[in-house]
């Protein structure tokens, strides 16, 4: 385990395990680089070396008051590329994680990538607006912030009833996977898990689409109701010209531990391509 620091000092919590291959995997909103458990450990044993590292704000790294916009977060992701001089690397992003991906690839011009992963992606852009009508309802991200300054451990159990899917035929984990999430999410900054409310709910990654020049693997569930296939997983196939979409019927959105064989799998195989 270690630490990396940005251009300012900001100090994030990195895990680089293995050796082979640089694979990096960046965790989804509200959680942290654990529940990059399961795929981070067997594709270490396949032969890859792989860095999870926790967001700004989130997990062990250090709670910043702010930056946590999507050009900031994509700096940070640079320093880990940097800093570990990751060549010819795998960047693979879950939920939030993919707006990272989409947005390293156009700001940082998709530097030592050789091929990126969109897994139940918010990218390329979740908002409805007249020009994105398959989009989320603004009051969907302003009922999340009140839910979460009312009562932060309440709405996160019920949330993530939801995000795994708990009551239908294709998705839900146990109660131990529930708390341990729950964990997770109350170990981070309360103040950056409002702000990345709007980060990923409002930020437009489609202009961020067209600097995506390597092979890309797009997984995303049908049954997915907190990030909905139509404006995320399916945009994204249809704007990354060198992608590859794979659907996962009636998969919910946090499908790294309801299908975590079946993606681990697809992963291996993408990575092997």
């Amino acid at each position: 385990m270690k630490y990396i620091k940005d251009a300012n000092g900001t100090k994030l919590y990195c895990k680089d395990w293995g050796e082979g291959r640089p694979v990096v995997l960046i965790h989804g909103w509200p959680l942290n680089s654990d529940s990059w458990e399961y795929q981070a450990v067997r594709l270490a044993e396949n032969g890859y070396r792989v860095i999870a590292y926790d967001r700004r704000g989130f997990g062990r790294s250090v709670q910043t008051w702010d930056g946590y916009d999507y050009n900031t977060l994509a700096d940070d992701l640079a320093s880990v590329m940097t800093q570990l001089d990751l060549k010819d690397a795998a960047i693979i992003g879950f939920s939030m994680g993919g707006g990272e991906v989409s947005r390293y690839m156009s700001r940082h011009e998709g530097k030592g990538v050789k091929q990126a992963g969109l897994i139940s992606s918010v990218a390329p852009f979740m908002l409805k607006t007249p020009d994105n009508p398959e989009g989320v309802e603004e009051k969907v991200f302003k009922d999340i912030k009140s839910g979460l300054r009312e009562d932060r451990p309440g709405f996160l159990k019920e949330f993530f009833g939801d995000f795994y899917g708990n009551g239908t035929d294709a998705g839900g984990v146990s109660d131990e996977i529930i708390n341990w999430s729950m964990s997770m999410a109350l170990q981070g900054s309360p103040k950056a898990t409002l702000d990345c409310v709007d980060a990923f709910g409002k930020t437009d990654f489609r202009p961020d689409m067209d600097a995506f020049d390597v092979p890309t693997l797009i997984v995303h569930g049908s049954g997915d109701k907190t990030v909905p296939i139509e404006t995320s997983g399916q945009a994204a196939a249809d704007m990354i010209k060198d992608s590859e979409f794979k659907i996962y019927k009636g998969a919910p959105h946090g499908l790294t531990a309801t299908h975590k064989d079946q993606l681990v799998d697809d992963l291996l195989d993408f990575l092997k391509g």
